[in-house]
């Protein structure tokens, strides 16, 4: 389940303005919150099944997303390449190069 949810936070944050402002306040208190179904019910007075099929469909949707963009995919692979990268470089001694790794991580 924590994977789960750490993947659709990221997702989130790839692809949120491409969601409509309900799913995305659906989403943000039910993952990044962590309200209840029943919570978010209680406070946009709609059914606890509303909510639960909101969020089931955004999450469809954000995968399809990431199915076609890979946005996520290749942030993964850019962080294991910056580590390998960063681990050769320190493996190496070059000050210089670490420099430049460490700029390249404050971009991201």
């Amino acid at each position: 389940m924590l994977e789960k949810t750490t993947r659709i936070n990221y997702l989130l944050d790839f692809y949120q303005a491409l969601l409509t402002p309900k799913q995305r306040n659906y989403m943000e208190m039910y993952y990044l919150e962590d309200y209840s179904l029943g919570e978010i019910s209680e406070l946009f007075q709609v059914s606890r099944q509303a909510v639960y099929d909101n969020i089931k469909r955004t999450e469809a949707m954000l995968e399809s997303y990431e199915e076609k963009l890979l946005l996520y995919e290749k942030f993964q692979r850019r962080a294991e390449l910056m580590e390998q990268l960063e681990a050769e470089a320190k493996n190496a001694g070059t000050d210089q190069l670490i420099t430049l790794i460490d700029q390249l991580k404050e971009l991201d």
